[in-house]
């Protein structure tokens, strides 16, 4: 692409994760307040953002861009895979920082004591003197969704030869994300709005005693879209 279409393309993106990040939280973790409160939808600097609405959204602005363009949708969709670990890793870790999307209350010697509600707001079997230690699951998303995945994708494309093989870069990241996302969750505090007192966990499909978080949920369908993704591209090289 020339350089003016890298800018096009980020102008799109930057409009799809914005409207897409916003709305999905709308819809997926409080839709009756904002059917109540229409007007707040618009009000983003009170925070709310899902990232999964982003990714709907960052990949509707690439299929707009890329149809606009006369640019090859899935080829790209490999590049923007391939440059999005490195800012998931910085966003998480600015969680860990601004103290956002803490963890579940833990014993365990890592264990970091978040300020304000965090430090309190915890079972008592897990309040300590100086407040309530938690699982630094930002830190874990970090790793997982950002440096293990960026390196899994950085192996593929420069051993694996992945680019030559469209859709392979684009469905590795997807389902990895999806993979890395699920198992984060375990232990990451659930979103106050799920969590009651019959079901403390906050999980939003219930199996008993077990269940899945909101994220756990959302992030299925990016794994099967990913596997589908992968066969399509080993199948397009195998018949070619």
């Amino acid at each position: 692409m020339r350089p003016e279409q890298v800018e096009g393309l980020l102008t799109w993106v930057i409009l799809g994760v914005i409207l897409g990040g916003r709305l999905g939280f709308v819809l997926f973790y409080q839709p009756g307040h904002y059917l109540a409160n229409p007007l707040e939808i618009l009000a983003i600097w009170q925070g709310g953002m899902a990232f999964h609405g982003g990714l709907v959204g960052a990949a509707v602005g690439a299929a707009l861009f890329a149809w606009r363009q006369g640019v090859a949708l899935v080829p790209l969709a490999d590049l923007m895979a391939l440059a999005t670990p490195p800012g998931l890793m910085l966003g998480r870790i600015a969680n860990f920082v601004n103290a956002e999307l803490w963890g579940r209350p833990t014993l365990a010697p890592w264990g970091v004591i978040f300020p304000g509600p965090a430090a309190q707001d915890c079972p008592p079997a897990f309040l300590m003197a100086e407040g309530c230690a938690r699982h630094p699951s930002q830190l874990y998303q970090a790793g997982l969704e950002g440096l293990v995945l960026g390196l899994v994708l950085l192996w593929l494309v420069w051993r694996g030869r992945a680019l030559l093989r469209p859709g392979m870069v684009a469905g590795v990241f997807l389902a990895g994300y999806g993979v890395a996302r699920f198992v984060a969750e375990v232990w990451r505090e659930a979103d106050a709005q799920f969590v009651t007192f019959d079901n403390p966990m906050g999980h939003v499909v219930r199996l008993g005693e077990a269940g899945l978080q909101m994220g756990q949920l959302l992030s299925l369908p990016m794994i099967l879209v990913g596997l589908a993704l992968i066969l399509w591209s080993r199948r397009g090289v195998a018949g070619a």
